[in-house]
């Protein structure tokens, strides 16, 4: 098993850059093979997840190749395959926004039921209503997700709550259907304007993403670009968050701070001075944070993926702190670790309460999922001591050398296999 060794005390100091976003990535990836021809993407970052996305494009028959520093060319000339196998689907979330593209670009996509952390209940049936909707015939049962449509035609989708994954995939078939497409009560995340922009400037035309309408004409046909991913919104938030937690002062630069609004938010009434500049973020904290309250809601809200790290530096806090997380009912199962650590919290369905300690005690910890993850290394940064934090390998689905970024404001931590 890898574990993270953490010793921690050390307030964090320094700069840092943020890698491309990781979500923003995925789509990204996925959307590339409506192109007949090459694409080739910058500021890729190089975790676990985009190396799955490598695996199911070689699967296809795409040929893919990241040489490095973030970059990352696609050639989909010799696409064949429009079946992806379990062994590849389960590792991801994302995997099944190729069904979407299978669908769009040749009629017919197979995917096994997408995997992904155990979060809570991630239910599919709002990107089977958007697939329908668009005239495609759409079966999940038997462990897979199978869109058939030889002639998708545009039409008016209502979704039926905010669902990220259904806004990319219905966007992903739109573009190359004939007619408007119109989703209303659409996902307005970042990632989400950045899958658009991408197939914008490869020949698509989409506008309104980012609001809750986005419409969509549908074209005969896309061609390569050349594409710069956005920043990662949630490792901007975590690092920040670390900043502050371990009583620090971290420059995190290559941001968007209009991005972080919620986070700010909430860091400033927790007693933080946060400076903004046109492409970076400034966080410094001296002595223990204040209490907050969170709620955790669709952006522009405050992000579910950030509710861990957030909880994380809420355990050394001047009082008591009461998280809602309104959209995965499971994400709280990371608490039991922290309390390992000495941390003070109690969970009533969806709710936890918070009372801060004055300070966190080392030990071994066990990491439930991804973001969880970035939590138990933040309260490891925290605790005088050294930590293990056990099954690292979900922190590497979606950061990008964290352990030399971290390393470089001053941490003492390493991977190590025990």
């Amino acid at each position: 098993m890898e574990y993270i060794e953490i010793c921690g005390g050390t307030p964090l100091k320094g700069e840092i850059e943020v890698s491309g976003g990781k979500n923003a990535a995925l789509g990204i990836i996925a959307a590339s093979v409506l192109s007949p021809t090459p694409v080739r993407l910058e500021n890729v970052p190089y975790v676990a997840d985009v190396k799955v996305a490598c695996e199911i494009l070689q699967c296809l028959r795409v040929g893919v190749e990241m040489p490095g520093n973030g970059i990352m060319r696609i050639d989909p000339t010799t696409m064949e395959n429009n079946e992806i196998p379990e062994a590849l689907s389960a590792k991801m979330r994302a995997s099944y926004y190729f069904c979407s593209v299978l669908l769009a670009r040749f009629g017919h996509g197979v995917v096994a039921m997408p995997g992904g952390c155990a979060i809570g209940e991630r239910p599919i049936d709002q990107t089977v209503k958007g697939l329908s909707a668009l005239g495609a015939e759409v079966t999940a049962d038997f462990g897979k997700l199978e869109a058939r449509g030889e002639k998708l035609v545009g039409a008016e989708i209502y979704m039926d709550c905010v669902s990220v994954g259904a806004t990319i995939n219905t966007l992903l078939a739109a573009v190359l259907a004939r007619g408007q497409t119109i989703i209303h009560n659409a996902a307005k995340e970042p990632h989400i304007v950045d899958v658009a922009s991408f197939l914008n400037s490869m020949g698509a035309k989409i506008k309104g993403a980012g609001t809750a309408d986005i419409r969509v004409t549908g074209v005969s046909a896309l061609h390569g670009s050349t594409y710069t991913v956005v920043p990662d919104q949630i490792e901007t938030g975590t690092m920040l968050i670390a900043a502050a937690a371990t009583q620090g002062d971290v420059t995190v630069r290559g941001v968007i701070p209009i991005h972080m609004e919620a986070l700010t938010a909430k860091l400033l009434e927790a007693g933080c001075q946060v400076h903004e500049y046109s492409n970076a973020m400034r966080v410094q904290l001296s002595g223990r944070p204040r209490s907050v309250n969170v709620i955790t809601l669709p952006y522009p809200g405050f992000p579910t993926d950030l509710q861990q790290p957030m909880a994380a530096m809420l355990t050394v806090a001047k009082g008591t702190s009461i998280i809602n997380e309104t959209i995965y009912e499971s994400r709280f199962k990371y608490l039991t670790e922290l309390k390992r650590m000495g941390a003070r919290a109690n969970v009533l369905d969806k709710i936890a309460l918070i009372e801060g300690i004055p300070q966190l005690r080392p030990g071994r910890v066990m990491v439930p999922d991804l973001r969880a993850g970035a939590a138990l290394v933040i309260a490891a940064l925290m605790a005088q001591g050294t930590t293990l934090v056990g099954n690292a390998h979900y922190i590497s689905r979606g950061y990008e050398h964290l352990e030399e970024k971290l390393e470089a404001l001053g941490a003492k931590i390493q991977r190590v296999e025990a």
